[in-house]
């Protein structure tokens, strides 16, 4: 009964070490605020990028956007962004406003540059 005992306190004595060495070698800087500096540091591939815009014509007699990068198609978006339905938009300058809002989204690296329904809002849609 006695070697029982002292199997039992020299297994949980070595537990007890086992645990604050596990816990010694997790102290320190956490690893996603290495990761969150090395992303902040990034250059922003979008801010001098050739970016440009091409109205084009959808269906209805509506009108959609095309933006390209480098010449090279990035985003084809034929109907309105954020709304149900497949239809563009109803004159070529409102295509072109909410394209230039994308362009704007896509310098500051907003990637996916998506457009809600209070963007739409807010541009008088």
């Amino acid at each position: 009964m006695r070697k029982n005992k002292s199997a039992i306190y020299y297994t949980t004595f070595l537990l007890i070490l086992l645990m604050f060495f596990i816990s010694a070698c997790q102290t320190g800087a956490p690893q996603n605020t290495f990761v969150a500096q090395e992303v902040k540091s990034k250059d922003n591939p979008y801010a001098n990028a050739e970016i440009t815009t091409k109205i084009i014509p959808s269906i209805n007699d509506t009108f959609g956007y095309d933006i390209l990068l480098y010449g090279k198609p990035l985003i084809h978006q034929p109907s309105i962004p954020g709304l149900p339905g497949n239809e563009g938009f109803t004159n070529e300058e409102k295509a072109q406003k909410v394209a230039d809002f994308v362009v704007k989204k896509i310098r500051n690296n907003e990637m996916p540059p998506t457009v809600t329904i209070d963007d739409l809002n807010t541009m008088g849609y």
